[in-house]
């Protein structure tokens, strides 16, 4: 894995770990999970897929799913497995390894920290990791930058330029998109695009 990227963005989460955590643990974000877990039967099996503080992962938990927690921070895995209460596994997202394992993968504000070349191998182990008809939710910043900012790596999309992208993984398709705001309070003017894709 090349450090460009990588080395500044785990030092970041690993100095601002608990400041990071509990800006996000609080934040509603129970439409955007109702949206994806819809999409699921009762007792799925989910990936949280950098799961950031535990938010998540203690939610689909909360409601009956059963949850795999992944994040490449060992500084926030500790935070996560103790607001979860499940272990959480430290692993790059680029080491996933797991085969036809969950019914829905949870990549929420994540998987933006690859640039564009290691990201199509990374949802190529995603789709790997899916059962039949799987499905993933993930989310980028909307736009077209792409590099370090504030200390982290991150990769923009916007609907055109993620469709143009999605064209060479074939076993993804796209069924639900749409562009939010900043779910935290005082960067509401930030932009997201989610897209819900399945496993074709």
């Amino acid at each position: 894995m090349s450090s460009d990227y990588a080395t500044p963005t785990l030092a970041y989460y690993a100095e601002h770990a608990e400041d990071f955590a509990s800006s996000t643990v609080d934040v509603d974000f129970h439409a955007t999970q109702d949206r994806f877990t819809s999409l699921l039967s009762p007792r799925s099996s989910i990936l949280d897929f950098g799961c950031g503080s535990g938010r998540d992962a203690k939610r689909f938990l909360d409601e009956g799913f059963l949850v795999t927690a992944i994040d490449g921070s060992p500084e926030l895995c500790a935070i996560a497995s103790e607001l979860a209460g499940i272990p959480v596994r430290n692993e790059l997202f680029q080491e996933l390894e797991d085969v036809d394992a969950y019914d829905g993968i949870w990549a929420c504000s994540s998987i933006l920290h690859l640039p564009k070349d290691e990201l199509a191998d990374v949802f190529a182990r995603m789709v790997r990791a899916l059962r039949p008809h799987g499905i993933v939710y993930t989310s980028f910043k909307h736009g077209t930058f792409m590099g370090t900012r504030n200390g982290r790596y991150f990769t923009g999309f916007t609907e055109p330029t993620f469709r143009s992208f999605l064209d060479g993984i074939p076993q993804l398709a796209i069924k639900d998109l749409w562009i939010s705001g900043d779910v935290r309070p005082g960067r509401e003017d930030e932009q997201w695009l989610n897209l819900i894709l399945r496993k074709t």
